[in-house]
């Protein structure tokens, strides 16, 4: 079973992805903002990171930042609600796979998930 780290400082949007991950098999990990998203990585390698963009403390970018800085090779995507084409271009330069509209439908959020394990697993 694959493990997922969803970082997003809405809990609702983590309640309602979560759901939707869960139903189909896959283990969850949560944090709150980019800074919470790293503590958690020190300690844990999950197979897959999806991130939101505008979050207290450290946001999306900066995590990704942060990930390329270290040369994570942990597939990252971001859901936002933050769509224009300047964030779009910044997070598939930082390494994100995929960028997708927050609140995602489940079956666009399914499918990239799969893409992103597709990619290979650390």
């Amino acid at each position: 079973m694959a493990v997922i780290l969803h970082t997003d400082d809405s809990s609702f949007s983590r309640l309602q992805i979560g759901k939707v991950l869960k139903k189909a098999g896959y283990e969850l990990l949560h944090a709150d903002s980019g800074k919470a998203a790293l503590a958690l990585l020190a300690e844990k390698t999950p197979d897959l990171i999806i991130t939101d963009i505008l979050m207290p403390e450290m946001d999306g970018i900066a995590l990704l930042e942060a990930l390329k800085a270290q040369g994570s090779s942990i597939p990252v995507m971001v859901v936002t609600a933050d769509v224009q084409d300047d964030t779009r271009a910044t997070c598939l330069e930082l390494g994100a796979f995929e960028l997708i509209n927050k609140p995602p439908k489940d079956e666009e959020l399914l499918a990239a998930v799969a893409q992103g394990l597709g990619r290979g697993t650390v």
